[in-house]
């Protein structure tokens, strides 16, 4: 490794590599999301039965995904903006990462119910 590198394979390494896995992600659902909306000029019917395959357990757990990579890909960036630009950013990304990856864990946590409290029903009764 040359010296004066941030990345080093380690933390950082990886929340780099999260950090772009689920910017691709994120574009791919923005790119199905703009098809499936579009389908409506298209043909009314053919939009309704996409919506509700929606509506199934499946789909809720991508939906889970879903918010599990916004959240991280958002908090991460904040993360990515203050080692950039504060002049104690680099000292503090191993912290700070940590500290991303927790607050994560919890709203990943307290979004569990309200996401998949649906498909949870269906599956398992009320």
């Amino acid at each position: 490794m040359p010296a004066g590198t941030l990345y080093r394979g380690r933390e950082g390494m990886w929340s780099w590599v999260a950090h772009r896995v689920t910017g691709v992600l994120i574009f791919f659902f923005l790119f199905v999301h703009v098809l499936d909306t579009a389908l409506v000029r298209v043909s009314p019917e053919a939009y309704d039965e996409v919506v509700a395959t929606y509506k199934t357990p499946i789909v809720a757990l991508l939906e889970y995904g879903l918010v599990a990579a916004i959240l991280f890909h958002a908090l991460n960036g904040l993360r990515v903006i203050a080692v950039d630009f504060w002049s104690k950013g680099p000292r503090y990304q191993k912290q700070m990462l940590w500290t991303v990856v927790g607050i994560w864990v919890v709203l990943m946590a307290g979004s569990l119910y309200p996401i998949l409290g649906h498909a949870a029903r269906e599956l398992f009764g009320s």
